[in-house]
């Protein structure tokens, strides 16, 4: 009990003192895979965190802390990313026991890229400082996915395991299943009891905790559970916290979900009680796999962001959860800019010109819900100068970023629908939202601005055989293509002609 209050202190004091698996290793509940974009979770760490790949050769880096305990070192990503695109291929596990989390293949259901296997995710999609230090989480679309079927020192039938991830508490959706924790290793539904992961998000086709969602609950295969009961538990509340720390753990016949506030605060246990009261969760049936972002069986419908998470062999006590929330807190957490490049003002009215040599004198336009580029000039009739102009407006789902509204179409929006850009009215749900929130940054080709989606954070606004889509720097699409991405994808911004 004296080590552990030693931890304790060291959390709250300072983050490089002591990190979270530092803390569990003096509970006497050792992480066996420790995974983390934005710093180290050992206080000696000073091994790579991620691998970053660029679009423009394909070469990699490995992202390591900028000393070690300590934040990752986002300058250096910035520095071998800049005028390019880049993914994250490898989420490297601290442990020491190699459990490192990789593009998930397919599996029961499949990922969209050519060979069945899911997407990668933008290595800028999630940027957040620590303590003043700027680093990035994964931001996961739907169709995004890492996993490791062949993990070692993981929990394997109805052993004792612990799990912890920091989310994003505003980035979620209903589809099945934003998870971070013990799978199959099948990548198939192998029946109920065969996994024990961290789930986040509003899905309320098993279970549901209380309002609106979303929630913290357990992926426990063919059912996600809040408590014994199948279908509810109303001590398990609806999360509202930017940056939300979950935590599920599990022994024979007992299992608990906790949560709070990763940037300030403590943690609240959710539930703490027997396994679920259905066939198949008592004992379990763990596989020991790990996955992040998806279900078991590949499910890679839902959305979500996570910072850091890991797995422990045993079941931690909540004083040692407690010693960890404290360290998370001491990391501080914080939002920092989404864009970057010729700034836009809310309220202005602009128009976007291509800089592509083909190009150079046609703009963003619409006729009717059809967007596309135009050839446009002072001489152009009110209306063709009117649909070749967009309000900035503030991001209809994150303030951060910016939304257009079109200047002739009161209401209406510029919003991507598989992958090609629409303009159509706002409907106020979170899904419109969403599809019409992007995030402008340097134009990749050194010229104006590239306009990335918020929810497809790989993914920006091209031009292709005059038509505007969502582009990744390759792809299964046509508008995929490599060649002349960066042009194709850099507009600049200038005062609307209407």
């Amino acid at each position: 009990m004296k080590s552990l209050l030693a931890f304790v202190l060291l959390a709250t004091s300072s983050l490089v003192l002591a990190g979270p698996c530092d803390i569990y290793a003096s509970g006497g509940t050792p992480c066996i895979a420790a995974h983390s974009t934005t710093r180290a979770l050992f206080n000696s760490f000073n091994g790579s965190l991620y691998q970053v790949k660029r679009g423009s050769d394909s070469a990699t880096l490995n992202i390591g802390p900028l000393s070690a305990g300590g934040v990752a070192n986002a300058a250096a990503q910035d520095s071998f990313c800049a005028h390019t695109t880049c993914v994250i291929t490898t989420i490297f596990d601290q442990s020491g026991h190699n459990n490192h989390l990789t593009q998930a293949p397919a599996g029961g259901w499949k990922g969209p890229e050519a060979n069945g296997s899911d997407n990668l995710a933008s290595a800028t999609g999630a940027p957040v400082t620590l303590n003043g230090s700027k680093a990035y989480g994964v931001f996961i679309p739907p169709g995004t996915g890492y996993r490791n079927n062949a993990a070692t020192g993981t929990a394997k039938g109805d052993a004792a395991q612990g799990m912890y991830a920091v989310f994003d508490g505003t980035h979620y959706n209903g589809g099945c299943c934003f998870d971070y924790g013990n799978a199959e290793t099948s990548g198939g539904d192998t029946g109920a009891g065969h996994m024990e992961a961290i789930y986040f998000g509003n899905i309320n086709v098993w279970g549901t905790g209380s309002g609106s969602g979303p929630w913290i609950m357990a992926d426990l295969e063919n059912g996600l559970f809040s408590g014994v009961n199948v279908k509810q538990n109303t001590g398990d509340p609806t999360i509202t916290d930017r940056f939300v720390t979950a935590v599920v753990k599990g022994q024979p016949n007992n299992w608990a979900i906790r949560g709070g506030n990763a940037a300030s605060g403590a943690l609240t246990t959710f539930y703490n009680g027997q396994r679920p009261n259905a066939s198949g969760y008592n004992p379990m049936s763990k596989e020991g796999a790990i996955i992040l972002g998806i279900g078991g069986d590949n499910s890679n419908g839902a959305q979500g962001t996570f910072y850091e998470g890991v797995m422990t062999s045993g079941f931690p006590s909540d004083a040692t959860e407690n010693a960890v929330q404290a360290n998370i807190v001491a990391a501080k957490y914080a939002t920092t800019s989404m864009t970057s490049g010729p700034a836009l003002s809310v309220g202005s009215h602009v128009s976007l010109r291509a800089t592509t040599a083909c190009c150079t004198n046609r703009f963003i336009s619409h006729q009717g819900s059809t967007v596309n580029t135009q050839v446009v000039s002072s001489s152009n009739t009110t209306t063709v100068k009117q649909q070749a102009s967009w309000v900035v407006r503030t991001g209809l789902a994150n303030s951060a970023c910016f939304s257009f509204e079109s200047v002739d179409t009161a209401g209406s929006f510029l919003r991507q629908s598989s992958f090609q850009l629409m303009l159509n009215a706002n409907d106020n749900s979170k899904g419109f939202h969403e599809d019409a929130t992007f995030c402008p940054q340097a134009g990749l080709n050194g010229q104006g601005n590239s306009v990335r989606s918020w929810n497809y954070p790989t993914r920006f606004f091209r031009h292709f055989g005059n038509v505007l889509y969502i582009a990744s720097n390759g792809g299964v699409h046509d508008f995929d293509a490599t060649a002349l991405f960066n042009d194709d994808v850099s507009f600049v911004v200038s005062s609307g002609f209407a």
